[in-house]
């Protein structure tokens, strides 16, 4: 046997505040983007904001559906609109806020697994790494440098 182990390395801003202006910037994007939100359900507004290698910035937000799981996650409504808008744009950077109505939104959010994987599909078809910016409203900020490496052991088209 042998024993291995995983690391997730990532950078913590203690406010947004410190964040390069840039990056600020497509942060604010997403925190504006939770407006857009459709949750009549959860009360989980979540805004994402992607800096794209043209330097646009799309943004989107979650929409819910009576019929659950049917609803699409922020993450993945950026994705959609990136590929319809600009197919052959990779995303450099993707920031992602959140509000909620039954808990203050003073910590980073972290996409789901679905995002996880449809993050590394959009990476890998651009062989480019999404960068990402997690964050609540106020609080810190997590910066991880690669969007893949939240999804160890990853399903990937070779392995089908």
């Amino acid at each position: 046997m042998v024993k291995k182990e995983l690391n997730v390395s990532y950078q913590v801003w203690a406010t947004a505040t410190e964040l390069p202006k840039e990056d600020l910037e497509l942060l604010e994007e997403a925190r504006k983007a939770t407006v857009k939100a459709y949750a009549p359900y959860s009360h989980f507004r979540v805004g994402a904001a992607a800096l794209l290698a043209n330097g646009k910035i799309i943004s989107g937000a979650n929409q819910e559906n009576a019929s659950f799981p049917a609803g699409t996650c922020a993450e993945r409504v950026v994705l959609a609109a990136a590929s319809a808008m600009y197919n052959s744009t990779s995303i450099l950077t993707l920031a992602i806020s959140y509000e909620s109505d039954q808990r203050k939104s003073d910590s980073p959010v972290a996409p789901c697994g679905i995002c996880r994987q449809a993050l590394l599909e959009f990476s890998t078809q651009f062989n480019q790494p999404i960068r990402l910016l997690l964050a609540g409203m106020e609080g810190m900020v997590y910066e991880i440098g690669d969007a893949a490496t939240l999804l160890p052991f990853s399903f990937k088209a070779t392995d089908l």
